[in-house]
């Protein structure tokens, strides 16, 4: 920071600090009579009682004349009469080149080392959107390494895309591919609410030493408290601007934005807000937008984001996954179905849309895309007819046609995970076989 503006900082300073006292702890919240704070900003309680710790805390409402908390670390050693010293910001975190390759938590401290890198800068995390009116247009096209979404939901750079599954259906497998083959400057990967063992399996199996080689994987697992998961998705984000403003194109990956909305809905409720559809609070549809408007481009750079969202019972109207598809520029269906037969990626084609594609591709490459779906369409239309032999070849020319390129669409939208397969080559062998009437 230079000189200059320290100096202007000077007079916004407080030679005062705000301190207050625990009262009661009631599940998630703390109440705290005092200190003067605002909503957002971060406080320590100090406990012990021989050795004074610090226990990070954010204000999260207030109730009559009470500062009501939620922890970031355990409410452990936590009583009445405990000091809440207020620090009068927001939390804020270290981010800069140092960070390629590290695993942080959702405060931003590193998890495999005892100390952050030297050269990293204050970013806040919770920043507001770009302004719509500022935003450049998504004309340019990102190679991503799967076939399938290269040629068929063509991703620009910028785009905002979900990912909708059940459990086990391959979403982590596929974000692993994303991260290895695509054309992005820099990774930024969050795991929200993941299980403790699949970290370190992600690291080491699916990422592998090329994955981590240029990506930063911010992790809040399950145990930790609601408000941990909250600012893991909220410090990924911020990491990936931070790299979009030094220019960069930056894939920002998070799983799962229904673990972020549950931690909401666990804050809401604590402090007493009423729940609405399927128990999620108001604020978690508040805070929906907020985060997931956060990622697309900007003067400087884009950062192109895949947020998964479980559904559960694989129902795809339920509450959050309805919200999240209506601010998205697109999303991928995962099918189980298509899973139990083998084929990965298990992308429904028909149940899939990128709506920039029409925007970034050209008319040769809309057409075939067009022409596999139709065959793929009549072929899932007449499946059952065709399964029991009840179709006879020759009634329809059409259905004789998807018939005959069925087995060419399920090869072409098959992939392994470790075959790279770049957007030109995706795109040519799509117009080769579909785009000349399969000739």
């Amino acid at each position: 920071m230079k000189v200059s503006a320290l100096i202007d900082s000077i007079p916004s300073l407080s030679p005062y600090k705000w301190y207050g006292k625990v009262t009661r702890v009631v599940g998630l919240t703390i109440e705290s009579k005092g200190p003067q704070a605002s909503i957002g900003d971060l406080c320590y309680i100090i406990v012990g009682k021989t050795k004074k710790t610090k226990v990070k805390a954010e204000v999260v409402g207030f109730k009559d004349e009470n500062v009501l908390l939620m922890p970031l670390d355990g409410t452990t050693d936590i009583s009445p009469g405990s000091l809440v010293e207020a620090t009068g910001k927001p939390l804020q975190i270290k981010v800069g080149v140092g960070l390629i390759g590290k695993v942080i938590n959702g405060c931003g401290d590193i998890m495999t080392e005892t100390s952050l890198p030297k050269g990293l800068m204050s970013f806040p995390t919770d920043n507001a959107p770009p302004d719509p009116l500022s935003r450049p247009r998504i004309t340019e096209k990102m190679s991503l390494g799967v076939r399938v979404i290269d040629s068929l939901f063509t991703v620009g750079k910028g785009q905002r895309i979900g990912i909708f599954a059940g459990s086990g259906v391959g979403k982590s497998t596929l974000l692993s591919m994303l991260v290895r083959n695509s054309a992005a400057d820099i990774n930024v990967i969050a795991l929200i609410g993941e299980r403790g063992r699949e970290v370190q399996d992600f690291i080491e199996r699916d990422l592998g030493k090329a994955g981590m080689s240029k990506t930063v994987l911010v992790v809040a697992t399950s145990d930790q408290p609601a408000l941990m998961r909250i600012k893991g998705a909220m410090t990924a984000t911020a990491v990936a601007e931070y790299f979009r403003n030094q220019g960069l194109h930056v894939n920002l990956m998070m799983d799962s934005v229904t673990r972020f909305a549950m931690a909401q809905r666990e804050i809401g409720l604590a402090i007493g807000e009423p729940p609405t559809s399927k128990g999620y609070t108001p604020s978690v549809f508040a805070m929906l937008p907020k985060l997931l408007e956060r990622s697309g481009t900007n003067k400087r750079g884009s950062i192109t984001a895949f947020y998964t969202v479980l559904v559960d019972g694989d129902d795809m109207n339920e509450p959050i996954a309805d919200a999240v598809r209506g601010i998205l520029d697109g999303h991928l269906v995962l099918d189980r179905k298509l899973a139990n037969k083998g084929q990965f990626p298990a992308i429904n084609v028909l149940k899939s849309v990128s709506r920039v594609m029409a925007d970034i591709v050209d008319d040769q490459h809309k057409f075939a895309a067009e022409q596999l779906r139709s065959y793929l369409s009549i072929y899932n239309e007449n499946e059952d007819l065709i399964n029991i032999g009840a179709y006879k070849r020759g009634t329809s020319r059409e259905v004789d046609e998807a018939i005959q390129m069925y087995p060419k669409i399920i090869a072409f939208i098959k992939q392994a995970t470790d075959e790279v397969i770049t957007l030109n080559q995706a795109v040519e062998k799509l117009i080769n076989e579909f785009g000349r009437g399969g000739q």
